[in-house]
This record gives C-alpha cells, structure tokens and sequence, in this order.
C-alpha cells in the first residue's frame, strides 16, 4: 500500500493506493467520495497529489469517455512507439472488470497482468503507463468510463491484441455474452503480435 497524505485530516488516497502486485508499474488509486443529502462528489484526479504519492508525471493533455453495453469488451490496446499515451481511468458509471496487461518485451512481467473491479458506487482508478495494454469488460447494463491521457491520440498508432487469448487467459466472467468490435476479434494473439514485431520493448 502506498502512503496516504491527508488534506483537512481525511485521506485523499484510502484503500487501494500503490503500486500492483504482479505488475507494479501498474498503480491503482483508492478515491474519496463526499457523500452528502444532494448526492457524491469524487476528486477524479489532482496531478500534484498523484505524482508526489506516485512518483509519476501525468500532465492530462487528452480525456475521453465510453459507454459501453454489459459484456462488452474495450482492448487489449496500447501503443508500441513514441506516439503513446498514458492512462488514467476510472469508472464513473456502472461496474466492470479493469485489465492492464504488460506486453513489453524483455519485461520481467511480460505476458502478466492486473485486475480490479470497478465500481462507480466505491471509486477507484488506475494508472496504465505506455508499452502496457489496456481492456476492461462492462459487467452492468451500461457502464461509463472515463479516460484522462498524457497525450493526444494519434490516429494508426494504436494497436490491439486479442483480449480472448488463451495464452493471457484475462479474466472474463464465465456466462457473460461477449461483444467485441471488428478491429478487436481480428486482432493477433499475443504470441501472434510478438512474432509480427508488432509490441514495444522493455526500456530500462
């Protein structure tokens, strides 16, 4: 767990806030709603309280949003070169399955991945850093989520590996109808993707 700084004596990370376990350049950030008669309010993110917690510089230059259907599944996408971008994400509606997936090669975590369940009612979000895919499945009806970046998206420099792999074996709920874009079922698998000189290296 990573330490909580407090602003008027409450926690601005609580449960949750650190780096992953099997991926630790995956870091997850516990939020703090304010819940009162009118409703919730959540601190999505600050920079200054994220990179002095985190060590991370994440500068948003981009924010995105997507709706998305139950079993619904977004990735595994991430970029391979300079053109990349960062991510924050949260959910702010609904509940799914959040994936970060290493796919650096020469990575010791190569091939693992990281899993937390999002819930808009218990606020939470993860940092996925460039050379990490990113997916996640819609476990609701309709699920929201939000995407800050780190830099603008580049349209061709986006990739994806097949989130139904069995070599990376995501954790996808059994019994849930799966709905994939077109781009996301002809994607390479892993394997396929490594092979194609497709992934980004492991820079140390």
């Amino acid at each position: 767990m990573g330490s909580e700084p407090a602003v008027n004596g409450e926690g601005v990370f609580p449960d949750g806030e650190g780096p992953a376990s099997t991926v630790p350049d995956v870091w997850r950030v516990g939020l703090a709603p304010h819940e009162d008669v009118r409703g919730r309010f959540v601190e999505v993110f600050h920079q200054e309280r994220f990179s002095a917690v985190s060590g991370r510089d994440m500068a948003v230059r981009q924010a995105n949003y997507s709706v998305s259907r139950r079993g619904v599944v977004r990735g595994v996408h991430y970029f391979a070169d300079s053109g990349g971008q960062a991510k924050y994400v949260t959910c702010v509606s609904g509940e799914v399955i959040d994936v970060a997936v290493d796919l650096r090669v020469g990575s010791p975590t190569y091939g693992q991945w990281e899993s937390v369940r999002m819930d808009a009612s218990c606020p939470r979000a993860v940092h996925v850093p460039v050379g990490l895919g990113h997916a996640f499945v819609a476990l609701s009806d309709e699920a929201v989520m939000l995407y800050l970046c780190d830099a603008p998206y580049v349209p061709g420099l986006e990739r994806t590996v097949h989130p139904l792999d069995p070599e990376l074996a995501l954790p996808w709920p059994d019994g849930l109808a799966l709905t994939l874009s077109e781009r996301d079922r002809s994607a390479p698998s892993l394997a396929g993707a490594r092979a194609a000189g497709l992934l980004p290296p492991h820079l140390t």
